[in-house]
């Protein structure tokens, strides 16, 4: 492969790398992956830089929306999910681990949100 190659190789990675999903994240010689609880977590990383939680709301296909149409006062069901912001310093790129219901679901590398 020519250098030419291989700087084009290289570029289009690198473009493509703005955020990239993972399967573990290591911390203090520990790997955090997929679902693993939020306690072995915070074991493993210790408290994150930023926290961020939310309720989403579920999203349900036209059949069983017709079975369960919803009415005034009724309870609409969401996930819970969790995101953790970790800062892994100079050279690194930072972490984000997401959770739903209390569980590892993904692992994303990447700048932090503006």
């Amino acid at each position: 492969m020519t250098r030419w190659h291989l700087f084009i190789v290289t570029a289009a990675c690198v473009a493509a790398a703005g955020v990239t999903q993972a399967e573990s994240l290591r911390c203090n010689g520990r790997s955090t992956e997929l679902g693993d609880l939020r306690l072995s977590v915070l074991r493993s990383c210790g408290e994150p830089t930023l926290r961020d939680s939310f309720c989403a709301p579920i999203h349900v296909g036209p059949n069983v929306m017709s079975l369960l149409q919803p009415h005034p006062g009724a309870f609409l069901q969401c996930l819970q999910v969790d995101a953790w912001l970790y800062d892994r310093g100079p050279g690194h790129l930072s972490a984000t681990v997401r959770f739903h219901n209390g569980i590892v679901q993904s692992i994303t590398y990447g700048h932090a949100p503006p």
